[in-house]
């Protein structure tokens, strides 16, 4: 994945320029010929062509689910860092969809590049690889000209979502289709229960609260990647199978997870929040294969209006565990989650509507064939930024402004892109990984 030297303008972003940015939206008139044109296939007939990058239990998920899309759809190109990665995901679409996933040997594409050669062959590309790499290969597909659906996060880094949103202005002005796997913006009950909220069901909302607590995701010990990969690991090799417990690759579990939750605020309070102050720490998983992550962070974040949203994030087992979202209002209360509203105006989701991952690639595909606006681009580098914002927080134990999280100059991203370069970060001898230290002056230059 060669980094191009396209680099952002060093004048400093502020909160009114960014708001103005993403206001924006592209009328009918703007997408005109240059969308229908892109629609017309080489084949002469309906189907869209489908390109997988990243191989992933996420890939293959949204794969599955764009191939269940309505209408002619076949994947007819993937890419992955590594083989055993893409053959396991080729084999897997291959059984569940038959004739739909055409991918012959020569259009299976292996190593840091290989999303350049796999976005070119396609109408659309689900970009599914760790967040780390999501801006640059957002980038790429925009370039290339090529609608979208990336998978959240967008970026693990200020200079990353800077990135993503010189790309999203772009594919704006190309008139691109783009989707991001934020999936409760396509739930009914989520949707149901928002549109209440902004209705005023609760009056002014006052007080909010979000939460990711459980136990936790999976963990690759070195002697297993070693078994996987058939040869003693790089560094780079073994923090790429582990991208989950590296900043660079994953932006921390507050980034990779919680950022569902913090959308959700976002989405009801209708704008993001303009600073935020936090704690966090390793107290369980504090073993050398979990990298340099956190195990909980707790934030709180402030919006415009003054109101507050207390946020928590944990990974460790058998403490409370809570995936939600929470408001309080002058006229009631709603449990965004349970999709239930108490007081005045009393109402409660029955239940009903189509599993949301499949729906958001409904959504989608939709779009494309009828030539509709869709561009969730900057709702999704806006929450993005919410949660790297958090974690900025509470690396550093200070207070960090929405401005000084977007124009952070900290680039988390290595200086070459191959498996025997030096990976961003390195183990100490004893094979562990420098963990941040909140209130430590000679940590601060490497997180706001």
């Amino acid at each position: 994945m060669n980094q191009s030297s396209n680099q952002q303008a060093k004048s400093p972003i502020t909160r009114r320029s960014f708001l103005q940015t993403t206001a924006t939206t592209v009328g009918a008139a703007a997408l005109g010929s240059l969308a229908l044109e892109r629609f017309a296939h080489a084949a002469g007939d309906d189907t869209i062509k489908l390109a997988l990058v990243g191989c992933g239990g996420r890939g293959s998920g949204a794969a599955d689910q764009a191939l269940s899309t309505k209408g002619s759809v076949k994947l007819i190109a993937m890419a992955d860092a590594f083989r055993d990665r893409l053959d396991g995901s080729h084999n897997e679409l291959k059984n569940r969809h038959g004739d739909r996933v055409d991918v012959s040997d020569d259009q299976k594409f292996i190593g840091f590049d290989a999303y350049k050669q796999a976005i070119a062959l396609a109408d659309i590309v689900i970009l599914a690889t760790p967040p780390g790499f999501r801006p640059i290969h957002f980038e790429e597909a925009v370039r290339q000209g090529k609608n979208i659906f990336t998978e959240k996060p967008v970026g693990v880094d200020g200079p990353g979502i800077r990135r993503f949103l010189a790309a999203a202005e772009e594919s704006k002005t190309k008139g691109l289709k783009v989707g991001v796997g934020l999936q409760r913006h396509h739930q009914i009950g989520y949707l149901e229960t928002i549109q209440r909220l902004h209705g005023g069901a609760i009056g002014d909302i006052t007080s909010m609260r979000c939460y990711w607590n459980d136990a936790g995701v999976w963990v690759h010990p070195r002697a297993e990647v070693e078994k996987m990969l058939g040869h003693p690991p790089t560094e780079m090799e073994y923090q790429m199978k582990n991208w989950y417990y590296f900043v660079w690759l994953c932006g921390d579990h507050i980034v990779e997870q919680h950022i569902h939750n913090l959308d959700v605020i976002n989405w009801v309070k209708q704008g993001h929040p303009v600073r935020c102050h936090g704690m966090g720490g390793r107290q369980v998983r504090t073993a050398k294969e979990y990298g340099q992550i956190f195990d909980h962070h707790a934030v709180e974040y402030e919006y415009a209006d003054g109101s507050r949203c207390a946020s928590q994030c944990e990974h460790i087992r058998g403490c409370w565990s809570s995936v939600s979202e929470h408001v309080v209002g002058t006229k009631g209360r709603c449990d965004v989650s349970g999709h239930r509203i108490e007081g005045e105006n009393a109402w409660r989701f029955r239940g009903g509507g189509k599993n949301p991952y499949q729906q958001e690639h409904d959504d989608l595909f939709a779009a494309i064939r009828n030539n509709q606006p869709y561009n969730e681009a900057e709702y999704g580098a806006h929450s993005t930024l919410t949660a790297i914002m958090g974690r900025m927080a509470t690396y550093s134990g200070k207070v960090i402004e929405w401005d000084r999280a977007l124009n952070s100059e900290v680039n988390q991203a290595p200086k070459v892109y191959a498996f025997d370069a030096e990976a961003p970060v390195q183990p100490d001898a004893n094979g562990f990984y420098p963990v941040p230290v909140p209130g430590d002056p000679d940590w601060l230059h490497k997180i706001v």
